[in-house]
């Protein structure tokens, strides 16, 4: 069993800054991929950012120039770093976790709120 922790949401004003984590313990040999999505409300949940084992990163375009992702392997920790934040980026945020065996898991969710 594999259990996400995410932490770092919360409500900042437009313009402004956020870092999102996401630590998976449990039992983990190794991660395929770590990535985040969101889901406003009424809406589908939609990839944000996605990154694999070997570095490799792909963004959604809504938030390419704005948000970086990232992760620490040797924690099993996936980073989100949100800049410019706008309104529209308000939304519940997901942390997604692939395993070699493609078995997905997904964390909370952690709200964000972004004010006009």
């Amino acid at each position: 069993q594999v259990h996400l922790a995410e932490s770092g949401g919360g409500l900042v004003q437009a313009g402004g800054s956020l870092k999102l984590s996401c630590a998976a313990s449990g039992s983990i040999l190794s991660i395929r991929a770590m990535g985040w999505y969101r889901q406003a409300p009424g809406k589908q949940r939609d990839l944000v950012a996605v990154i694999s084992s070997g570095g490799s990163t792909n963004c959604a375009d809504s938030v390419k120039g704005r948000f970086t992702i990232s992760r620490d392997n040797a924690k099993n920790t996936v980073y989100l770093q949100m800049n410019s934040l706008k309104p529209e980026d308000t939304a519940v945020y997901y942390c997604k976790v692939i395993v070699p065996t493609g078995y997905v898991y997904w964390g909370q969710g952690t709200q964000v709120t972004v004010s006009s």
